[in-house]
């Protein structure tokens, strides 16, 4: 797509697309709303927000959106997922619906609502590999976490185990896909979605 600023995309079926929107926006994206097939073939990129996991996927099956997703994915397509976006970049998922489907892409075991159910959220500081400054300030919501990835993957963040038990894994990048476990969206802090609108500015480039 011929643009100096990246145009990317908001899964826009389900969740906190809004705040999604506004975040691309303060990282210098052009962003949009993606329900239908051809919204999504004219985006760059595309961001899969937070919310229920099971039922974005349902919706994104009844939207004839999962087929379209899984061959721009393939593609090439940089795409990044807020927590049940990472379950739907996820190549398997543990604790979830029998017939729930994901997108795939990057080769990790996710773990749908690790951290506990709505009323056991809660925030942390993590320490995000390649970020200046402040920690980021996660906001964890029914989040899920990584099990294991797989060689290809890089882990970007981990979250320390407050009981002395192992650290969890909450991002993680593989090629053009971007994953977290928590919300920056709800922060105020922007910094991983200029992490991705850099991910997506090097993409577009390499392919000119």
């Amino acid at each position: 797509m011929p643009s100096s600023t990246p145009v990317i995309g908001v899964l826009a079926l389900q969740g906190d697309v809004r705040e999604h929107l506004i975040a691309l926006a303060e990282a210098d994206a052009l962003a949009r709303p993606v329900r239908r097939t051809e919204e999504l073939a004219e985006v760059d990129a595309l961001v899969i927000p937070g919310g229920e996991s099971t039922t974005m996927s349902k919706l994104a099956l009844a939207f004839d959106l999962m087929e379209p997703l899984r061959a721009r994915v393939a593609a090439g397509m940089p795409v990044y997922g807020s927590c049940a976006g990472m379950i739907m970049l996820a190549e398997k998922i543990l604790d979830g619906r029998d017939d729930q489907q994901s997108v795939g892409g990057i080769d990790m075991t996710v773990r749908r609502n690790a951290f506990g159910r709505q009323n056991e959220s809660f925030e942390s500081a993590i320490d995000f590999q390649g970020f200046e400054g402040e920690p980021v300030h996660g906001v964890f919501i029914r989040a899920p976490w990584v099990e294991s990835v797989g060689a290809g993957v890089e882990v970007l963040a981990e979250l320390p185990a407050a009981d002395g038990a192992e650290s969890r894994i909450v991002a993680v990048r593989q090629g053009n896909l971007l994953a977290t476990s928590f919300h920056p969206e709800l922060t105020g802090d922007h910094r991983v979605h200029a992490l991705f609108v850099r991910m997506v500015e090097e993409a577009l480039a390499a392919r000119s």
